[in-house]
């Protein structure tokens, strides 16, 4: 199957996708890679889904990405004797360290770090942002600690509802012990990426990124204000970046998502990150057969942004129409594509390079794309960076990635534009020119008497050592001659 979309779309698998026909039809309707939720699963359903997708990766014959999402720290209030009490607006509220069942006045929140973190006017949140209160006193110091909050909006808070904390940095890491056992699982399993929960600083990622050693790439999940006021410390060390508006939507308000939406894609464009955007994209599809026109625009607007994938969660994974799902955010991301603004629009946001020979190469290639009407860029790469810098520049040309690793190619299914192919390293620059012409028809990219360009690093098999451009027209037999 031939993709003609640029921005891939990555499908959550769950109790209506989880066997391997299910996988196949989400693949076929358009899926590029899938994601596994830690949340709902262990280490042995994690690995019986990759077993499941790997065994679709080789009956299609495409390289497959899989995505790894750890739960990360789950804040919760303790329980009530009640099972729930009802607050209201203007109440003194309090939560405490001591476990007793709480009531109308306290609760245990059993987070010391949260207790000794809290400071007057600190925001606590409950049940997904549905209750709120301030900080008011605290108490850190005491047997047991406390902090007295006044009730913003009130209602019904019960038992183990979630605390969200948007103005504390809470001085714990982004991995639980949940997450180190289900980590080391995914590595062991062979998984591409994994994706980070809650990060709040630079040292949250570079933490998992030491334990992953290169076997997976570490892309860090966007959803608290910590992380944006430390945006470029995060993309200074993550592999990629996931918007995550529903976690991001409960600790900043509502208001502010979409532009800090477009901030953080921009961002991570001009790092030369993939960025994913998530939640809620086609949240009516997980009861109804089709989206509302609102959700369609939604989409629309991460694929006019230029994200490199946009995520489907609940549609995929429990939702009664998973695989429409999926077809639905296919053929929006290819009418976007087709649309006459789309080019001008993604043209007008690009960052300025950095001062590198990769990046010239790069911007090199897709100058040379553009004037020549080149119909394919075949980057030769054994790291995948190549491939990564050219889509950094949204070329007009499809880009087509050769390597020797199936790690790469399955690690570039997330990547805006990139199709990636597992072949034997070229043997030297004729080797590279002819076989670059062949797969491009073979993928339907270019036909007899067409020109690609051609990129790699020389010496070949050298990661991150782009430095050559090689213009070939396609002759008889899908061979080469040298422009």
């Amino acid at each position: 199957m031939q993709r003609r979309r640029r921005c891939k779309i990555i499908a959550t698998l769950g109790p209506a996708s989880n066997d391997e026909a299910a996988i196949e039809r989400l693949w076929r309707a358009g899926a590029d890679l899938f994601r596994i939720n830690m949340s709902h699963a262990d280490p042995a359903a994690m690995r019986e889904r990759v077993a499941m997708i790997r065994a679709v990766e080789e009956r299609v014959g495409r390289s497959i990405g899989v995505l790894v999402d750890l739960q990360g720290p789950k804040l919760r209030v303790g329980a009530f004797a009640g099972g729930g009490a009802a607050i209201s607006a203007g109440d003194r509220f309090t939560f405490d360290s001591d476990p007793a069942p709480g009531d109308a006045t306290r609760v245990c929140l059993p987070h010391p770090e949260i207790l000794s973190s809290l400071r007057p006017g600190h925001k606590l949140l409950i049940d997904d942002g549905r209750l709120r209160l301030h900080v008011v006193e605290i108490a850190p110091e005491t047997e047991p600690q406390k902090a007295v909050a006044v009730v913003d909006i009130g209602g019904i808070i019960s038992n183990r509802k979630g605390v969200s904390l948007p103005d504390t940095d809470i001085p714990v890491a982004a991995m639980t012990p949940k997450d180190r056992i289900d980590l080391d699982a995914a590595l062991e399993t062979g998984v591409d990426w994994i994706a980070l929960s809650f990060v709040q600083r630079g040292e949250d990622v570079a933490e998992v990124k030491k334990i992953a050693d290169g076997r997976a790439l570490v892309m860090a999940k966007i959803e608290k204000p910590q992380a944006i006021a430390r945006l470029d410390e995060i993309l200074a060390v993550a592999d990629g970046l996931m918007v995550a508006r529903g976690d991001l939507g409960v600790e900043m308000p509502l208001e502010k998502v979409p532009g800090l939406q477009k901030r953080i894609t921009r961002e991570a464009r001009r790092y030369g990150r993939p960025v994913v955007v998530a939640t809620q994209m086609l949240e009516s599809m997980i009861t109804a057969a089709a989206p509302t026109r609102a959700e369609v625009s939604d989409v629309a607007t991460a694929v006019f942004e230029g994200a490199d994938a946009i995520m489907l969660s609940a549609e995929s994974a429990s939702g009664r129409y998973p695989a429409e799902a999926v077809s639905m955010m296919n053929r929006i991301g290819e009418e976007v594509e087709r649309e006459g603004v789309y080019r001008s629009i993604i043209a007008a946001q690009r960052a300025a390079p950095e001062r590198t020979g990769a990046d010239a190469v790069a911007i090199a290639a897709r100058d040379m794309a553009e004037t020549l009407d080149l119909k394919a860029i075949v980057a030769w790469t054994a790291s995948g960076a190549t491939a990564l810098r050219v889509a950094r520049e949204r070329p007009r040309a499809p880009i087509l990635a050769l390597t020797p690793n199936r790690d790469t190619a399955r690690r570039l299914t997330v990547v805006w534009g990139v199709k990636a192919v597992v072949t034997k390293d070229a043997n030297d620059v004729d080797d590279m020119a002819n076989r670059a012409c062949k797969f491009a028809v073979r993928q339907g990219m270019a036909e007899k008497g067409e020109r690609i360009l051609i990129i790699a690093g020389v010496p070949f098999g050298t990661p991150g050592a782009t430095n050559m451009l090689r213009l070939a027209f396609i002759g008889e037999n899908d061979g080469f001659r040298a422009q």
